[in-house]
């Protein structure tokens, strides 16, 4: 069986050298505002989970790069999404225009608070 991690890596280094870089800005973003999450692959995109639950996603794609936190971490900034295509639960960052690494990780930050707050699996 292939480690999440090394599954992560492959899947980045599957992707040119400019979304590539995005890619691993992203998930360094994504580490650094939850220092305690877990990586897989989940529905075929890196994953990062809190606890056991799903905490966020993000998906590389030919002119953009997906972010999918969950309706929640979309409505933690719904007032900042305006520059960006969004649906019930992800957000569409295109590689024409600057990545809001800043955005996401208040996005990140809002998921891991909405998952603190909540009961633990066991």
């Amino acid at each position: 069986m292939v480690e999440p991690l090394a599954e992560i890596d492959a899947y980045i280094e599957g992707f040119p050298p400019d979304v590539r870089d995005v890619l691993t800005r992203i998930r360094a973003t994504i580490i650094a505002a939850a220092p305690d999450v877990t990586e897989a692959i989940s529905y075929g995109m890196p994953t990062f989970k809190l606890h056991g639950r799903n905490l966020v996603h993000f998906a590389g794609w030919a002119s953009h790069v997906g972010l999918y936190p969950a309706p929640s971490g979309i409505a933690a900034v719904a007032d900042e999404l305006a520059p960006y295509k969004v649906s019930k639960g992800s957000i569409r960052f295109e590689l024409s225009q600057p990545i809001p690494y800043d955005l996401i990780t208040r996005i990140v930050e809002a998921r891991v608070a909405e998952e603190a707050a909540r009961p633990r699996k066991r």
